[in-house]
């Protein structure tokens, strides 16, 4: 089960005078499944108002409702294994989104996933953060020292409302888990705006049956 503080935690840092997001990344395609063009950038280089409009995006990942439209799952051991997506994830985490082959691979990986279930073209957004996850004491009260490095993505799939303008996320995911202020590698949170325990990122995770 989600800790609803724990994403709280998560999207009250994600403003634009707030964030620490580190990189944005994303591909654009058509209703086959085909890229139309994608961006691989520094978050800082942003414009303000495109990093609002990009924040926007991500925050609606953990900020839905928790145990309802985002929901915690383990991976299927063959996700976990070489090859298998975790280790994908765990690699485009590792370089922060710099590596393009990685991320073109991932892409791919989605199209197959969500082609055929969306209405016409779409984007697929991901960002990359480094959170230093501040010590608190037991009465919550937050002492200011890091306490250790959360690193994570949040994949947002969205359909477009214009020509590169994406609207809201149909569905995307969290990894690792954020769980009692500690990363969590073995399992990963996915958002569905239809509440569905089977939805477009189903097979491409890999994941177990039923939610944690």
């Amino acid at each position: 089960m989600i800790d609803r503080e724990d994403m709280m935690e998560l999207t009250r840092r994600m403003t634009v005078k707030r964030t620490s997001f580190t990189r944005a990344a994303g591909c654009y395609l058509d209703r086959d499944g085909e890229p139309d063009g994608s961006f691989n950038v520094n978050f800082l280089n942003l414009s303000a108002a495109e990093r609002e409009k990009q924040l926007a995006i991500a925050k609606a990942i953990p900020f839905s409702a928790s145990n309802e439209k985002l929901l915690e799952y383990r991976f299927r051991p063959k996700a976990e294994g070489p090859g298998g997506i975790r280790q994908l994830l765990m690699a485009m985490r590792e370089c922060g989104l710099k590596n393009d082959a990685l991320m073109d691979t991932f892409y791919e990986l989605v199209a197959e996933a969500c082609t055929e279930r969306m209405a016409g073209d779409y984007a697929v957004l991901v960002y990359h953060d480094r959170y230093d996850v501040p010590v608190k004491a037991m009465d919550k009260v937050r002492l200011g020292e890091s306490e250790e490095v959360y690193e994570y993505l949040i994949c947002a799939v969205c359909p477009l409302e214009g020509k590169y303008e994406p609207g809201k996320p149909v569905c995307g995911f969290l990894f690792p888990m954020f769980s009692e202020r500690s990363c969590d590698t073995g399992h990963v949170a996915v958002y569905d705006a239809r509440g569905s325990r089977h939805g477009m990122l189903w097979k491409l995770l890999g994941l177990l049956d039923a939610p944690c």
